[in-house]
């Protein structure tokens, strides 16, 4: 007879199957994730449920779907891994107060912010970062971050973070960017003519192309099309040819110093999102975070003066 405790703890291979399951929903994309067999994914988590006499999946011909008790079980245990998992790397590395886990935009971390981390390091060589991407507002504590660098309004308001310190960083000048090839094949000659285009969106900055329209005095609704998570794909798909995007410009220079991708129509703004740097009221003391915000702003007034974004 399995006592209750025995029941209480499942073994963590368990729970990191059922975890990786309920996050892709997909028996097989869990054990492509965990390096294992779909069968042995299958065993780990009808075992879990056999132990805990819960369903935890609705199993249909079109896939797997949490049941109610299976969803506010997959938060818990999502929690608790990312906190093992935190426990484990420190216990590892033993630097348990020098380890700042961050949050960063995927392109602003690739285009801006990595080229710069070594500097930090050999500033703070005690200090090791675990860098992590979230796009959004999170739960800093059951993801396990200490600082994120975050895209908000402008404003003094700044970014909606209930519980978190945000620190303004940079502003960014958006213009409306695409392919050679594709501004060929569709000139431009004053603003309103964008209306008619395939014109590319970011889920981050829903009003981007509007406001772009405003500051001309363009009236018109633009156009619903592609939308996209990353800016990385969206100068992707417009070398590509599928469209116009507004973009940042100091997150492409390599792109414009290139040729891939030119200015659709001469007209930049300044965009209502800004960068900030987040951490929870919990951490705001933390020596890792306080370093680094410390150095954060000293590379953003550095970038200011040297005056890398056009029309800065």
């Amino acid at each position: 007879m399995v006592s209750l405790s025995r029941k209480l703890l499942p073994s963590t291979s368990a729970l990191a199957a059922f975890d990786s399951v309920a996050r892709l929903g997909s028996f097989s994309a869990a054990a492509e994730e965990l390096s294992l067999t779909q069968g042995a994914i299958s065993r780990q988590v009808s075992g879990l449920e056999e132990q805990l006499g819960v369903l935890l999946f609705d199993r249909t011909s079109r896939g797997v779907m949490l049941t109610p008790a299976g969803e506010e079980y997959a938060k818990a245990v999502a929690g608790a891994l990312t906190q093992i998992r935190s426990a484990s790397l420190q216990v590892m590395t033993k630097r348990h107060s020098d380890q700042l886990n961050l949050a960063i935009l995927p392109t602003f971390g690739t285009r801006w912010l990595m080229p710069r981390i070594p500097q930090f390091v050999a500033r703070h060589p005690e200090i090791t970062i675990n860098f992590a991407t979230r796009i959004g507002v999170f739960d800093f504590d059951r993801d396990g971050i200490d600082m994120a660098i975050h895209i908000g309004p402008m404003g003094e308001k700044g970014p909606d973070w209930p519980g978190a310190e945000c620190t303004f960083l940079m502003e960014e000048m958006v213009a409306p960017v695409c392919s050679p090839a594709f501004l060929k094949a569709h000139p431009i000659i004053r603003g309103e003519d964008l209306l008619r285009l395939p014109l590319l969106h970011m889920a981050s900055r829903p009003g981007a192309w509007s406001h772009w329209f405003e500051s001309l005095g363009v009236t018109g609704t633009p156009s619903q099309g592609m939308r996209f998570e990353q800016f990385g794909n969206v100068a992707q798909a417009c070398i590509a040819g599928l469209g116009v995007a507004l973009m940042p410009l100091f997150l492409i220079d390599s792109e414009l110093a290139s040729g891939q991708l030119v200015e659709a129509f001469p007209h930049q703004v300044r965009s209502p999102s800004a960068y900030y740097a987040v951490a929870p009221l919990s951490k705001t003391g933390f020596r890792p975070v306080v370093a680094f915000r410390a150095w954060l702003l000293e590379e953003v007034g550095r970038y200011r003066e040297n005056e890398e974004v056009v029309g800065w």
